[in-house]
Formats: structure tokens, C-alpha cells, sequence
């Protein structure tokens, strides 16, 4: 009885020093990526033009970093906090800990490179080595066309300079070290041709994330068939809500037409919407659809076309369960 208690005690030990061993290598031996490359952007009119539309209105920077007024149908973006973070994203949501969207105007990211912003969007390493859990879908942008990246640093280094600083994101165990092996180099696409509708409909569709919405995700990872829906989203009140299904199946946008698409994110026009305000029991979405409205025509257009290329996916959502 003794060498066996012996053996489970030097096993036990040999485990602990396999496995501190492997977090210290995790710790320090990741996250893998490049170098910032040595980079300045020259921040020429059209460059900054190109960057704001992507930042307002397709990767939409300008809607997670800022603060959002949930009272409001569609959470709108606060117009002071724009640029400045600290939007909260919880457990409550699925997330794997508290993180708190950064301050990106000049205020917040003055200590930064061109070339270290560069990184940071497509890679999600940060100027110190550290890395960032991907609420900002880096893994994305890093297949973005890189001129469209510099027009977002462009546009940002523009920004009226907010001093504000947010709470230090807090990641739960084990998520903490795997979120270290998370980043992995950048594979920058050429932006397809606007006459190349599908392809550029993908790259679209790509830059705006709309897979992360849409997509099912449980325990961390996407469960479910790409674009199909049911991505389950908790308010506060304990109201839960799900994405839709975007493939072309009738439980989805089978019964759409491209015209019907465009004409549904253009009603949210800010220059003629306003957003109602959100009482108890009643539905409420976290599509940003303010922003996505001022998308162009054709850029919608081309989503539709590249989202109605799909095979489709039968998944009939329920949209809401309202906390009782």
C-alpha cells in the first residue's frame, strides 16, 4: 500500500510539473506573430475618406469603441464616447471574462507606431507583446486588403483626442493562457473588384464580421453553420435575443429580394430615423443598425448577392425570450 500511495504521490508531482511546465511555455513562448512592421501611413484626404466609411459604417471601429445607449432601439453609439471605449462586453454575453473596448482616438493610442497599429488590428498583439481576446475580430481584418487598414489608422489618428482611460479587461482561467496562442500572422487579400459582386460581397462581408454575430456560438466556440443564426445574446434584464438566420433558406432570407435587403438597413438612416426608446418587454436588438445604414447602396447590395451564393441552412430562430 505504501509504493502505491508512493507512486500516485510522485505521479501526481510529475503531473504538476508537466502542466506548470506547459503554462510558463505558453506564457512566454506566445503569442507567435511578426514584428511590427516599420510603417507610416501618409494620411492623404482620400485615404482618411476611405478609412472613415470602413470605421463608421463596415467594420464599424466606431461602434464598439464608444459606449452604447441600450434605452434606445439598436443601442445606438453615445456621439461624445465615439472613438473613446469603454464598451463592456461580459459573461453575461458569452464571454469568457470582462473586457472593456479600448480608447482609440490619438489620446488612447499616441504611444502607438503605424506599424504597431497595423499589428494590433491584424494580428491582435498589442504594442507591449501582449495579446487581446477577439471581441475585435482581428483574425478578419487580418485577411482585409492592407491599404484599407491604413485608411482605418489614417482616419483614427484623426480623431479629437479624449483622455479616458477603462477598467483593465479580466480574462477567466484557462481562457487567460489560450487566449496567448489565439494570434497568428496576418493573411492580407486583395479587395476585389466592385464588378466581381460576389467576391467583393465576401470581402464585405468578411470586414464587417457579420459571421460573428450570426454564426452559432456556445462555450467559447462557433457550434453552429456559417451565417445561419442563433447566437444568443443576454441584455441585463435577463431579455435574451437571437441572430437570424442570413443564408437563403425560407427560415432565413429566402424571402428577400435585394431591393427589400438594401431598403431594410437605408430605414435606419440617422439623417431621417429615430431610434425609439426601449421599455420593459419589448424587443431590443444589438445590430448597430444606425451604422450599418450608412453603408452604400452598392455595397449592400453586393452582401446580398455574396450571402444569396450560399448554400442554404434550414434553422428556424426563435428571435427572443423575454426575462419573466
Amino acid at each position: 500500500m505504501k509504493n502505491v500511495l508512493k507512486f500516485l504521490m510522485y505521479a501526481m508531482v510529475i503531473i504538476a510539473v508537466i502542466v506548470i511546465g506547459a503554462l510558463a511555455y505558453i506564457q512566454w513562448g506566445f503569442p507567435k506573430v511578426e514584428e511590427a512592421p516599420e510603417m507610416v501611413v501618409e494620411g492623404s484626404p482620400e485615404l482618411i475618406s476611405r478609412g472613415e466609411y470602413l470605421a463608421h459604417h463596415v467594420m464599424l471601429c466606431m461602434d464598439c469603441h464608444a459606449e452604447r445607449d441600450f434605452s434606445l432601439y439598436a443601442g445606438p453609439p453615445i456621439p461624445e464616447t465615439l472613438g473613446a471605449g469603454g464598451e463592456r462586453f461580459d459573461r453575461s454575453m458569452g464571454f469568457p471574462g470582462v473586457f472593456f473596448s479600448a480608447n482609440i482616438t490619438p489620446a488612447g493610442i499616441g504611444d502607438y507606431t503605424d506599424g504597431e497599429l497595423f499589428r494590433l488590428i491584424t494580428t491582435g498583439v498589442k504594442n507591449d507583446g501582449e495579446p487581446i481576446f477577439p471581441v475585435m475580430p482581428y483574425q478578419n481584418y487580418g485577411r482585409m486588403d492592407e491599404e484599407d487598414i491604413k485608411a482605418v489608422i489614417a482616419y483614427i489618428r484623426t480623431l479629437k483626442p479624449v483622455q479616458k482611460e477603462h477598467p483593465k479587461s479580466e480574462v477567466d482561467f484557462p481562457v487567460n493562457f489560450i487566449l496567448r496562442t489565439m494570434p497568428s500572422p496576418a493573411d492580407p487579400q486583395t479587395r476585389p473588384e466592385e464588378k466581381d459582386i460576389i467576391k467583393y460581397g465576401e470581402y464585405l462581408v468578411n470586414a464587417a464580421a457579420c459571421g460573428d454575430c450570426h454564426t452559432k456560438f456556445e462555450k467559447g466556440e462557433f457550434t453552429g453553420p456559417f451565417l445561419a443564426g442563433g447566437r444568443e445574446f443576454m441584455f441585463p434584464n435577463g431579455t435574451v435575443i437571437r441572430t437570424p438566420n442570413l443564408t437563403k433558406d425560407k427560415t432565413g432570407l429566402g424571402n428577400w429580394s435585394k431591393q427589400q435587403f438594401v431598403a431594410r438597413f437605408k430605414s435606419y438612416d440617422p439623417a431621417t430615423y429615430k431610434p425609439n426608446k426601449i421599455n420593459q418587454g419589448e424587443f431590443q436588438t444589438i445590430m448597430p443598425w444606425i451604422m450599418y445604414a450608412g453603408m452604400k447602396e452598392s455595397d449592400l447590395g453586393a452582401i446580398y448577392d455574396y450571402l444569396m451564393s450560399l448554400e442554404p441552412v434550414e434553422n428556424e430562430v426563435l428571435r427572443v425570450s423575454f426575462a419573466e
